[in-house]
């Protein structure tokens, strides 16, 4: 029974190891939900003075209500943690106390055994009533060790006990942390149901200006499906414009490179005959090594041969002599003959290649001169994912495609691109190299269209633009400021579009 016992014990100190990582886990993710809360709630104070029939407002009132029931749910599982923490240290301070009356009753057992033991109670006499020296020493070794295991014991009960206190302290302070807790968890089912009231308030309110909100709604919808019309014709003739740009493009690029390669062809020729007579003297000036070398081989040969043979004869040691000191200066003859050769065949080469590189060179310089194959494509589309954000801080409200509205369910959105909610003053960015392609003033507001090669980016709903028709812009460059919506929320419309086909922006901006 107690070996199952502890072994219960040992599965819930394992637990608990686990559990506290756990309840760390939700503690921190607490305190990241609240400072998002605290974000939340500055949010929605900067915009009190503005409208709260907007669906930026309800988003955020929506998110923090989301965050709160978060913050709840996490406080509740800590909570369970806390107290699988209390049961546990009631185990072990169970477990320890029966242990501790085990070591107790171990110990008072000792004591009577020694108290009915005289000789050890008086040492002196257990010692002197040895019958030798030899059982004396034993009996001395025997009292030193009785007293170590006296010690020992007594020690065991004393760190019994302060494991108990200590188990008893730590439990105290999961009991206080379990009624703080439960303090907060309390205060924030308060919140949670004055922030559910929020809620409820703002979606009456909308229900009781439905007629207007949707007819403002059904204009603006209008409005925007008339500045579609628009961008798709801007962009249509961007793309003719375009494609016409292309054709001439490709008509004098075939024009530059015809030139370019009858240019070309006259500088290599001039190239050539410069060169022309350092190659003939070059290939003079190897056969005529080649020449020497083949005479000198010759008659290298010849002494060898004659040396070979006066060694089979019997002539005096002179002209042996003779004959070898010849051999040898026609053998370094020979050798003399052929670096001359290999030096002139490397000239005669180093000719050619300095020839060749040349004329290589002067048909780039030409090509490069006539401008041919210096068109160079957008690289928008290999960054998908990567493009910045049009705003450096943004909620979005609205995504794209066709969808139902969040308060209205009898209205059914359908947007090209997204809707991004922003505090007063912000202003759009340009979310990739490019050049504006148009700025119109759309029904009071303003649109800048940014075209990427055959991609475009627009960013509508601005109060004010800072910059102008045909300007190169980089990515992070300030287009203007945005400007508020029919509701009184300040609103970018950001799209994308591939050719004159709108694309989901979220798929290609880093969000």
């Amino acid at each position: 029974m107690i070996k199952k016992l502890s072994f219960f014990i040992s599965i819930l100190v394992f637990g608990s190891a686990f559990g506290q990582k756990d309840k760390e886990q939700l503690q921190k993710q607490n305190a990241e939900l609240k400072k998002q809360i605290s974000s939340l709630n500055a949010t929605l104070n900067q915009t009190k003075q503005e409208s709260k029939l907007s669906i930026a407002y309800l988003n955020a009132v929506n998110q923090k209500l989301t965050l709160r029931e978060k913050v709840y749910n996490n406080t509740q599982k800590e909570k369970r943690f806390i107290e699988d923490d209390i049961y546990k240290r009631q185990l072990e301070i169970n477990k320890n106390n029966r242990e501790l009356r085990v070591l107790r009753k171990n110990y008072a057992e000792i004591l009577v055994k020694a108290y009915k033991t005289k000789g050890v109670q008086n040492k002196v006499t257990f010692i002197l009533s040895s019958k030798n020296l030899g059982e004396a020493l034993k009996r001395i070794e025997y009292l030193k060790r009785y007293s170590e295991y006296q010690d020992k014991k007594a020690a065991e009960i004393s760190n019994k006990a302060k494991e108990i206190q200590k188990n008893i302290a730590l439990k105290k302070k999961s009991v206080t942390e379990k009624d703080n807790l439960l303090l907060s968890q309390k205060k924030e089912l308060g919140i949670i149901e004055d922030e559910r009231k929020q809620k409820q308030d703002l979606l009456n309110e909308f229900k009781k200006n439905e007629v207007k909100l949707t007819a403002e709604l059904r204009q603006k919808q209008a409005q925007s499906k008339d500045l579609e019309r628009q961008i798709r014709n801007i962009i249509a003739e961007e793309i003719r414009i375009a494609k016409a740009k292309e054709e001439a493009e490709k008509k004098a690029e075939a024009e530059r490179k015809r030139l370019a390669e009858i240019a070309a062809k006259k500088e290599k020729e001039r190239i050539e005959a410069e060169n022309r007579a350092k190659l003939a003297a070059a290939e003079a000036e190897r056969k005529r090594a080649e020449a020497e070398a083949k005479k000198a081989a010759d008659l290298a040969a010849k002494r060898a041969e004659e040396e070979r043979k006066l060694a089979e004869s019997n002539k005096t040691a002179e002209k042996k002599a003779a004959i070898e000191k010849a051999s040898r200066e026609a053998a370094a003859i020979a050798k003399e003959k052929a670096d001359k050769l290999a030096a002139a065949k490397a000239n005669e080469e180093a000719i050619n290649k300095k020839n060749e590189d040349a004329k290589e060179e002067a048909e780039k310089k030409v090509m490069k001169s006539y401008g041919v194959g210096s068109t160079v494509g957008s690289n928008f589309a290999d960054n998908k994912g990567r493009i910045t954000f049009p705003v450096e801080r943004g909620t979005i409200t609205h995504r794209f495609g066709r969808q139902p509205h969040p308060v209205f369910k009898n209205i059914v959105e359908d947007n090209i691109g997204i809707k991004i909610a922003v505090a007063p003053g912000t202003k759009a960015r340009c979310v990739f190299p490019g050049v504006v392609s148009s700025i119109q003033s759309i029904n009071g507001t303003r649109t800048v269209v940014v075209k990427h090669g055959s991609y475009f980016t627009v960013y509508s709903n601005l109060a004010s633009t800072l910059v102008k028709s045909g300007q190169q812009v980089s990515a992070g460059s300030l287009i203007g400021e945005v400007g508020s919506d029919f509701d009184d929320s300040i609103t970018l419309d950001f799209q994308i579009w591939s050719g004159t086909n709108p694309v989901d922006p979220m798929g290609w901006v880093s969000y």
